[in-house]
């Protein structure tokens, strides 16, 4: 691949995303660029993303829309769109990377394929103290975790996981990568999902029905997700309904998407 970018989607918790940009900075193969889609987020974030602006060696572009409820569909769209990255890989503002990440996912990149990585949870209780301490790294015996025998990182052990149709139980939309012209084959994200849930897993089962294979990376590409509460779930069963209608219809490409925003 020419150029990899790192896309990472935050809303009003720059406490966490100043930990996840950290974390992004120190990785052992840096993105060619970070983009932050922030679906409206106060300006504590904005000036928290400055000061990483100033001292970061590789561009680092903020992409803000108004706050008018969870849009995370629409802010992820604009930022895939301003990307001329060939490569995307996608994470959440309240996910901490391992120093591998950007690496990890980008040795097991193929074409044809999306990746989908692991997901240790960090404890509700040791919340405070890593965001005190400013905490960016956990292994096996970290107090501060579960899962613990997801922090591992083993290439070897990695590269006999196989690529799957379909969508596996195990994905998250929180570490995730792409080829953006994967992506925009299907008009990337669905923008009639608003509200919390499904925006993410609809747009890989549509990329899935489009040809696109699964593969997961296990003992691989790994981030450490800051226990937070959920958010409200009031337009999930709509949101929820509109996935099933994709499954059953086979969907590839839906109207309300990122083509708006192509030049």
């Amino acid at each position: 691949m020419k150029s990899v970018a790192l896309l990472i989607a935050t809303y009003n918790w720059p406490e966490a995303l100043n930990l996840v940009l950290q974390s992004a900075l120190k990785q052992t193969k840096l993105p060619n660029e970070i983009l932050i889609a922030d679906d409206g987020s106060k300006e504590e974030t904005k000036n928290l993303i400055e000061k990483f602006q100033l001292v970061s060696s590789i561009p680092i572009r903020h992409f803000w829309q108004e706050d008018k409820g969870f849009r995370k569909a629409k802010i992820l769209n604009k930022a895939i769109a301003a990307s001329q990255s060939d490569y995307i890989i996608q994470v959440d503002g309240d996910c901490i990377l391992h120093p591998k990440l950007v690496a990890d996912h980008c040795n097991a990149a193929q074409k044809g394929i999306y990746l989908y990585g692991s997901r240790v949870n960090i404890l509700p209780d040791s919340v405070a103290t890593v965001l005190k301490k400013e905490q960016l790294e956990f292994n096996l015996f970290s107090k501060e975790i579960k899962n613990k025998t997801r922090t591992l990182n083993l290439p070897f052990l990695a590269q006999f996981y196989q690529p799957h149709s379909g969508i596996s139980k195990k994905f998250r939309g929180c570490n995730v990568s792409f080829w953006r012209d994967d992506i925009i084959a299907v008009n990337g994200y669905n923008e009639d999902f608003e509200g919390w849930g499904r925006e993410d897993s609809d747009v890989v089962i549509r990329m899935s029905n489009n040809g696109v294979k699964a593969k997961r990376l296990r003992y691989a590409g790994v981030v450490f997700h800051i226990h937070h509460k959920i958010n409200a779930k009031d337009n999930f069963e709509s949101n929820d309904q509109k996935q099933k209608e994709t499954i059953f219809n086979k969907t590839i490409r839906i109207v309300n998407g990122i083509d708006q925003y192509l030049k």
